[in-house]
Formats: structure tokens, sequence, C-alpha cells
């Protein structure tokens, strides 16, 4: 039986169920948001990027949440209660549906968390209410901050195949942002985060298309979604303290083999990044940058990228505005998740790779 059917159960059969919801004034207030959101009226709120979530503190030992998969298909959000992951859920499409959370524990509050396991081209997860007793989150708020910028892998894309194998199912199944290694790391180093990241995208062109068809990151970054739509813009009011950019391995990439590739191009990926690098100073003038290789890329387009990675880096090498740029190799990886990417025991290794790196840059003790 599953978390969310013994929860059920549970409340069936408990005697002190459900506490009604504070006024909308009192909540308002008692809801905390990180990642890419889109506030909505009522309380509401859409969870858009990969990992983004809603937290609270409540009293009693159960609540309700209700959510909705925005899109026309299923999506998927993480839980985690009292600071220990309690599982993903399916959220099927269609109308707002009722999900129990039960605590098992003897603490009086509780404190949940609820994150977008699937990623901004997946669609919004509407977070529409709880009904629960709202408690005030006392941790302290003036926490360190990062962003990860970057692709499938800073997803969490292919990492979790623990109820639909991999190949089975849609490409977003097995999706789980909340053990993705930006996440993970930043639980280790308990500082707040916000995924930047889209599957099969670049810093020049992506996947499968020579930008062409489709948008690169450059291109949808500023946007709120991650995607075309520009009458939404982000709004930048998170000031990462470090900014990660994990780009590199869909420019590098051959494609599906059967649309036309023309051969990687280190000027256009160099000048690219350049430029990409400008905007996120636009936007966080103070900021702290790392630049990634890729634990997906090996051999000699290995050495073809940190080689870029060192050009771009030398550019800003002048620059007295910012603080120097960094580089962070990964150590040789073979991934174990879906099509060729990290599973959540990859995400791990590369969470403890980047872990002292990230604590001395952030002067974290």
């Amino acid at each position: 039986m599953n978390y969310i059917k013994k929860c059920l159960l549970f409340l069936l059969i408990s005697i002190s169920c459900v506490s009604v919801a504070q006024k909308k004034a009192d909540a308002k207030s008692l809801f905390e948001y990180q990642g890419r959101i889109e506030k909505m009226q009522d309380d509401k709120v859409v969870l858009i990027g990969s990992a983004s979530s809603v937290s609270f503190d409540f009293k009693g030992n159960s609540c309700f949440i209700s959510l909705q998969s925005v899109e026309n298909h299923q999506n998927y959000v993480s839980f985690e209660l009292d600071g220990k992951y309690i599982g993903r859920v399916r959220i099927e499409k269609g109308d707002v549906k009722s999900f129990p959370i039960v605590a098992t524990n003897n603490k009086k509050t509780h404190h949940l968390s609820i994150y977008k396991a699937t990623e901004a081209a997946n669609g919004g997860v509407l977070f529409a209410g709880t009904l629960a007793k709202l408690v005030e989150n006392t941790a302290p708020k003036n926490r360190k901050k990062i962003e990860l910028i970057g692709d499938s892998i800073t997803c969490g894309y292919g990492n979790d195949a623990s109820t639909i194998p991999c190949g089975s199912g849609d490409w977003y199944d097995q999706h789980n942002g909340y053990w993705a290694y930006g996440p993970i790391l930043s639980r280790a180093l308990n500082i707040d985060f916000v995924l930047s990241s889209v599957s099969g995208y670049g810093m020049y062109r992506n996947w499968n298309d020579d930008h062409l068809d489709e948008p690169n990151i450059p291109d949808v970054y500023e946007n709120l979604y991650l995607n075309r739509d520009s009458s939404k813009p982000y709004d930048f009011a998170f000031q990462p303290d470090l900014v990660s950019i994990c780009l590199g391995t869909n420019d590098l990439s051959d494609g599906d083999g059967k649309k036309t590739r023309l051969p990687f191009n280190e000027d256009k990926y160099v000048t690219n990044y350049i430029a990409f690098i400008k905007t996120v100073y636009k936007h966080a003038p103070n900021t702290k940058i790392v630049l990634l290789n890729s634990p997906m890329v090996s051999g000699e387009r290995n050495v073809t990228l940190v080689k870029c990675l060192k050009k771009v880096i030398h550019n800003f090498k002048s620059d007295k505005a910012h603080k120097p740029i960094e580089l962070f190799e990964f150590q040789p990886m073979s991934p174990k998740g879906c099509g060729y990417h990290p599973d959540i025991a990859d995400d791990k290794v590369m969470a403890e790779q980047l872990i002292p790196f990230f604590k001395k840059l952030l002067n974290e003790k």
C-alpha cells in the first residue's frame, strides 16, 4: 500500500481529522514559496520550475492539500514532512484533487513542503490550498541563496524509475526534481535555491535542434515559464549569492542521428555563453558564478567542453565589477538513470562532489 493510500485509510478511521482552515488573511502570510512560481488569487500558486515548492507549518496530526495538473496530462509532486522525504505522487489531469497528509510522530506542529517533481516544460501544478490549522514558521529566513541553471541533468530528468520503468509511460514519468543534484546539495548546506533548467536545451543549440525551430536557455531564461512566452517575465526577486551554470551536454550531442546536425561550433558556444553571463549579471550583479562541465560528456568532447569554459572565464578575467568566475569539473560518471541520465544515486554523488566546493564559495561553516 503506497503512502497516500495509507494516509487516506488513517484519515478515515482517525477520530481527530483535519483541522479547520484559518481565515485567508491569516493563511496568506504563512505560506512560503521557493523556485519559479506564479502567485494567483485566493492564496493559490502555480509551481512552474523543477523543484519549485510551497511550504507551511500546521498544527495537529493531519491535513489535506489540494493540487491540480494545469496541463492536459499528468504531473508529479514530491512531499517532504518534517524534513523527511515521504514520496512522489502522480497528479492526474482534470479537476483539483485532494491529497491527505498524516504525521506519524508526536510533534505538536509539522512542516510540510510540496515540491514539483516535473519541470517547467511539463506545465504547471496548481496548489489550490489546504485544510489545516496553519501556524507561523519560526525558522531563520536569512539563508544563503543559489540558482542552478541547466538542462535535463539539473531538472532531475529520468532519475526516478521507482514506479514506472525507464522506457515506459511518458518521457517525464521518471522526473523527480526533489532528488536532482541541486536540491540535494541545497538541503545539505541548508540554503535556498531555484532551478532554471529545461531538458534538451543548450547554450546555443539544443539536443536535436540547431536553434532553428526551438529556443535555447538564453532565449527563455528571462521568461517566468522558461518558454517563448515573454508576456510573463521572471521578476528576479530571488537574488542568489551563487549561480551555477551546467550547459553544454546538448550543444555537444549528436541529436537523434536522423535530423541534420552541424558540427559543434566552439565560437558560437563561447560567444553565447559570454552574452548569457552578462544577462545573469544584469539581474544579479553581486552574485558569484560557477561554470560546471557535464557528467554525461566524456573523452574528447569533455576536453572540448572544458576548453570552451576556460575561454569564457578568460573573457571575464579583467572584469573588476564582478567576482571571479570559477570552474568545477565533475568526476567521470556512467549514469544509471533513464536515457543515459543520472539516477538518484548518481545525483547524490554529484551533490557530494559539489558540496565542499559550494560550501567554500558561500563561506558556509
